[in-house]
C-alpha cells in the first residue's frame, strides 16, 4: 500500500506543476530496450519514466543523477514493476473497471476537482489519461501482489513486542526516530565467491569515498541497488521497531552524521547513514467512564418506538431511577448490559464517531437525549473523566505495528530480489549489458 501511495503522490506532485523536464530527456525512435521474461520493455517506457522521475527529484529538490545513471537505475525499476505485473496477471489478481474508476474519482475530489476537470489538467500538461488510468490500474494490481505474497504472511508474538520493549528501554531510546539513508551493493542469489568479494571490495570503495566526503546521497543514485536509490538512498523517519534487524545494532551506536562500515546480508553489503534522531513525548490522553443503554430497532420495534423508549428510561433516571438497573433490564448491549451499562475507561478512538461526539459533549453525571448509531439507539451517561499516561499501551501497539512493517520490508526486499534473480532478463542495448 505504502508503494502505491508514493506513486500517487508522484502522479499528483507532476500532474499540478508546469512540464519543467519535458524537453530535457527527448524521445528518441521507438526500439526494444530488454526483454523481461516473455514480454518487452520499449525506449519509450524508459525515456517517459525517467521524465517523470526527474521532474519528481527536481520538485523534491534533490539532485538529478547524470542521465547514463538515472537510465540504468529506471530501467530495474520497470523490470522489477514489469515482473510484479507478469505474476499477478499468472495468479489470478484483477483490476475491475469499477475499482480503477472510484479510485480516480477519490483522487480527483481530493485535489477538489471533477473527474473532468482532473482529466483536462493531466492532458493540458501532456500526461495521457489513459496511460495514468492503466498506471493506476497496475499500482493497485502490484499493491494486491505484494498484499498477498508477503505483508498478509507477516505475523508479530507478544514475545516479540515484550522482546522489543525491553531492548529499547535497556538502550533508552526507546522513544527516539531515526532519519537514515542507505546504499546498497546487491549480489545474486546463489553468488560465486568472486562475485561475493567483488561486492565487498566495491562496498569498501564507496564507504571509503564516502569517508573521505563523497556526497551520501549522490553516491545512493549512482550505485545503489536498493529501492529508494534515487531518492538518494532516503529512508525517511523511522522508530527504532521499522529499523532493519540487520541495521538496528550498528544504528543505536551511531550519532547524526556518522555512516556505517559495510554490513552484509544475504541480498549483498550494506551502507547505513543516521542522518538526525529525534525523541518523541509521553502520550497524555483523556479518558472517559461511562455506560449506556442499547435498543436496536427491527421488525418490531421501528426506529421511533426505539427512540421513544429510550427517551422514557432517560426521563426515569433523570427522576432517579438507577442507570445500571435499568441497563441491565433494557439494554440489548448484551457485553455491557451484566454490568449496568458500564463500558469502562474509554480512550479516544475507541467507539465509533457518532457515540464519541455525544459522550464527548457530556459533563460527568449527566445523560444525553437519545443518538443512532449503525448499531442501534443509545442514552450514554458520563460518570467522570481523566487524564491517562497511555504511553505504555501506546508503545505495544506501535511497537507491534513497527516490527510488523520492518519484517514486511525485510521480506518484501528479499522476495523482490529473488523475483529479478528467478527471472529472464535480456538487455537489447550494449550499455545496458
Amino acid at each position: 500500500m505504502r508503494s502505491f501511495l508514493r506513486f500517487l503522490h508522484l502522479w499528483l506532485a507532476l500532474v499540478f506543476a508546469a512540464p519543467l523536464w519535458a524537453q530535457a530527456f527527448p524521445i528518441e525512435l521507438d526500439r526494444i530496450l530488454a526483454v523481461v521474461n516473455d514480454d518487452i520493455i520499449m525506449q519509450s517506457e524508459l525515456d517517459t519514466a525517467m521524465r517523470t522521475i526527474a521532474q519528481q527529484l527536481e520538485q523534491q529538490g534533490r539532485p538529478v543523477p547524470p542521465a547514463s545513471v538515472l537510465e540504468r537505475q529506471v530501467l530495474e525499476r520497470l523490470i522489477i514493476m514489469r515482473l510484479q505485473l507478469q505474476l499477478a496477471n499468472s495468479t489470478g489478481i484483477r483490476v475491475d473497471d469499477e475499482t480503477l474508476n472510484r479510485t480516480i474519482q477519490n483522487i480527483a475530489a481530493q485535489n477538489g476537482l471533477t473527474l473532468s476537470a482532473f482529466r483536462d489538467v493531466l492532458e493540458r500538461d501532456g500526461f495521457s489519461f489513459a496511460k495514468f488510468r492503466e498506471d493506476v490500474r497496475n499500482e493497485i494490481i502490484i499493491s494486491r501482489l505484494q498484499q498477498r505474497q508477503v505483508i498478509n504472511r507477516i505475523s508479530v508474538s507478544e514475545q516479540e513486542v515484550d522482546n522489543f520493549l525491553s531492548n529499547q528501554e535497556a538502550q533508552g531510546r526507546q522513544s527516539a526516530k531515526y532519519r537514515l539513508a542507505h546504499i546498497l551493493i546487491a549480489v545474486p542469489e546463489g553468488a560465486s565467491p568472486e562475485q561475493i568479494q567483488e561486492a565487498r571490495a566495491k562496498a569498501q570503495q564507496v564507504y571509503d569515498e564516502l569517508l573521505a566526503g563523497a556526497d551520501f546521497a549522490a553516491k545512493a543514485a549512482a550505485v545503489s541497488a536498493g529501492q529508494q536509490a534515487l531518492e538518494g538512498g532516503d529512508l525517511g523517519w523511522r522508530e527504532a521497531g521499522q529499523i532493519p534487524t540487520l541495521f538496528v545494532d550498528s544504528v543505536l551506536k551511531m550519532k547524526p552524521g556518522e555512516i556505517s562500515a559495510p554490513i552484509r546480508s544475504p541480498g549483498g553489503f550494506h551502507i547505513v547513514k543516521l542522518v538526525d534522531v529525534q525523541d518523541s513525548t509521553k502520550h497524555i490522553i483523556t479518558q472517559t467512564h461511562a455506560r449506556h443503554i442499547l435498543i436496536r430497532p427491527n421488525e418490531v420495534v421501528s426506529e421511533a418506538d426505539a427512540r421513544t423508549r429510550l427517551e422514557q428510561l432517560r426521563e426515569r433516571v433523570l427522576a432517579g431511577a438507577d442507570f445500571a438497573d435499568l441497563a441491565r433490564a433494557h439494554s440489548e448491549d448484551s457485553g455491557s448490559a451484566v454490568k449496568g451499562g458500564d463500558l469502562g475507561w474509554v480512550n479516544p478512538g475507541t467507539m465509533v464517531p457518532r457515540f464519541e461526539e455525544a459522550m464527548n459533549q457530556l459533563e460527568p453525571g449527566t445523560v444525553s437525549e437519545p443518538f443512532e448509531t449503525e448499531f442501534g439507539w443509545h442514552i450514554v451517561q458520563v460518570l467522570e473523566r481523566r487524564e491517562h499516561d497511555s504511553t505504555e499501551e501506546v508503545n505495544r501497539s506501535r511497537a507491534r505495528e513497527l516490527i510488523r512493517q520492518r519484517k514486511a520490508e525485510e521480506e518484501l526486499e528479499l522476495w523482490l530480489r529473488r523475483l529479478r534473480d528467478e527471472a529472464y532478463v535480456e538487455y537489447r542495448l550494449e550499455d545496458h549489458g
